[in-house]
């Protein structure tokens, strides 16, 4: 392929000179002033040194100047690094260390931060610099690296992806998973730095449409969907964790939306039903694929409530194709678990300055034409009978707990089917003993109903075997997201989970389901850990209150009545198992 971005955004903007490019707080564009704009910067990174095959980095905000940078940067043969202004100063140094940056665009705000190892172009190109230049010779060569990703490595140490411009078109040029046209407005939300930037950017301005640019800043989930309205942005994109945000918050009132695409982690098929019940004129996809793969790898596409337990990950999308391999490389059968490659033209070359992990990850195909690669996920997926895939979590979440392996993946896809339950996190942080315990938080379909620990540990133990029912459970208003959208596991497992403090009584383990189940409920409400049969609530910090909350959720378990008499006359899991079989309860 010989096209590049730049290339076809010329012929876009010859063709539709005078049409809306994109909108920002700053300014309002034609795509030929975005044309013109892009190329007196062009000239000037040039005049700074940059040559074909460099990196230079963006350290702005947003707004419609952004893709005056993004453009003027490709159409002078370099590739492109947005930087994420949230993230450390020394991990931004780290990044341009390792991409070899020489030259930095940024804004006013930032430039000052940047210190004096690049040279920093603080662009000024406004309406009234209307100077005319010839756009640059172009540089050829769709497998041009386009722009540079650093996603976070199992080391801890980032990675950079490098991402051509064949892979760029192939997501946005004829993509069977969205009908963009040219009266469509798309949102640009997301950061520079994560990958969803390039549907947003691209598929507006290859496409003719126009491009609207949310307001820089930290902005509110109300000031976003206020925006959406405002702007009558058609095509959005959001992470699930917004996304779930967003269907909680009221999506009614967005009657120019007609595609919603959300993904970068696990969707709450509850909410997608809500969402488009909410929005019965509006298609919402679930968008699946490591930045490796540019963007989307899968899409699954919805255009009705379907009452799934789950929410499918779909069929490749146009120019990819998947296979799903067990550990000999060999492929599965429908219906059975694979590790998820991808294959075709949204491959990245690998990572910038690390050969051995693009060796590592990018393997060659097992059939095909001589040469072909595909990119190991790590993702684990099924396909069912009719070609769609379903997500089941990482290959490399499994963890092993009291010497059994478990799939945390398929322990969160057994909550998430559960009624009660609208999204979860299972983690396996060490005690201070180094011994892990699977600790699961949910997120209740009902915000006004808590769901029963117990209930959920209970239903769990009818589909997981029983060392992988989670130790405690925790109710929560909400999972802790990264600055890109996806569920914060480290957060997670390093939340503090009290263990039992000491007290009178010896510590005995729980004997039979009726203590076990007690002592379980016990540590879910108190947020401890190792509770004994035999131990007092009152001195592990329990009050009245707490009390009646375990003497209401035991009763709506078992069915049966116990007086808070009994409760305080013997205040053990070991007393409770005993009340709830003098009144009945089924062991």
């Amino acid at each position: 392929m010989t096209d590049t971005i730049d290339s076809l955004f010329a012929r876009v903007a010859a063709e539709h000179p005078n049409r809306i490019a994109v909108t920002g707080d700053d300014a309002t564009l034609t795509y030929a002033e975005l044309d013109a704009r892009a190329d007196r910067l062009a000239h000037r990174l040039r005049a700074e040194g940059v040559r074909p095959g460099d990196v230079v980095a963006l350290a702005t905000g947003h707004s419609a100047a952004t893709a005056v940078h993004l453009l003027a940067v490709l159409k002078a043969g370099a590739a492109y690094l947005g930087l994420d202004r949230r993230q450390p100063t020394a991990r931004r140094d780290l990044i341009l260390r390792d991409a070899a940056v020489r030259v930095v665009l940024a804004d006013k705000d930032t430039a000052d931060d940047l210190g004096g190892a690049c040279t920093v172009i603080v662009p000024e190109d406004g309406p009234t610099d209307a100077t005319a230049v010839a756009p640059l010779e172009p540089v050829p060569g769709g497998d041009r690296v386009a722009y540079v990703a650093y996603t976070s490595g199992s080391t801890g140490a980032p990675k950079g992806v490098c991402v051509p411009h064949r892979a760029v078109l192939r997501l946005v040029c004829g993509a069977d998973f969205l009908t963009a046209t040219p009266d469509d407005v798309f949102l640009h939300f997301a950061p520079l730095a994560f990958d969803a930037s390039t549907l947003e950017i691209w598929g507006a301005l290859l496409g003719g449409a126009r491009l609207a640019v949310a307001p820089d800043g930290e902005l509110s989930l109300d000031g976003l969907l206020s925006f959406v309205r405002e702007a009558q942005v058609s095509v959005m994109w959001l992470t699930a964790g917004l996304f779930h945000q967003a269907v909680d918050r009221g999506l009614q009132d967005l009657p120019a939306l007609r595609h919603l695409l959300a993904g970068g982690d696990t969707l709450s098929a509850a909410h997608v039903d809500r969402a488009l019940a909410a929005l019965p004129h509006t298609v919402v996809s679930n968008g699946y694929g490591p930045t490796e793969n540019t963007t989307f790898t899968t899409v699954h596409t919805m255009t009705e409530p379907g009452g799934a337990a789950t929410v499918p990950v779909g069929r490749p999308v146009f120019g990819t194709d998947v296979l799903l391999l067990d550990e000999r490389l060999h492929t599965v059968n429908d219906g059975e678990t694979g590790e998820l490659y991808a294959l075709g033209a949204g491959l990245a070359h690998g990572y910038l300055n690390n050969a051995g992990l693009t060796a590592a990850r990018f393997v060659a195909a097992p059939s095909g034409t001589p040469g072909g690669r595909m990119y190991r996920t790590g993702d684990l997926a099924r396909r069912t009978a009719d070609g769609t895939l379903e997500f089941l979590g990482r290959a490399d979440g499994q963890v092993k707990v009291r010497g059994f392996r478990i799939e945390t993946g398929e322990v969160v896809a057994a909550l998430t089917a559960l009624p009660a339950v609208a999204r979860a996190e299972v983690v396996a942080p060490r005690d201070s003993s180094d011994t892990r315990r699977l600790i699961a938080y949910v997120v209740p379909a009902d915000a006004g109903a808590r769901p029963s620990a117990l209930d959920m540990r209970t239903q769990l133990a009818k589909t997981l075997p029983a060392y992988a029912v989670p130790a405690l459970v925790r109710v929560v208003d909400d999972l802790p997201l990264t600055p890109n959208g996806k569920v914060d596991r480290t957060t997670l497992e390093h939340r503090t989970v009290q263990e039992r403090p000491e007290v009178n009584a010896q510590h005995r383990a729980p004997e039979g389901p009726l203590e076990e189940a007690v002592t379980g409920v016990w540590c879910d409400h108190l947020g401890l850990e190792g509770i004994g049969a035999d131990d007092d609530f009152f001195e592990l910090g329990g009050h009245s209150l707490l009390a009646v909350a375990l003497i209401a959720e035991l009763h709506r378990v078992y069915g049966v009545e116990i007086s808070p008499i009994a409760f305080y006359l013997d205040p053990t899991p070991a007393g409770l198992a005993r009340s709830l079989t003098q009144a009945g309860a089924a062991q």
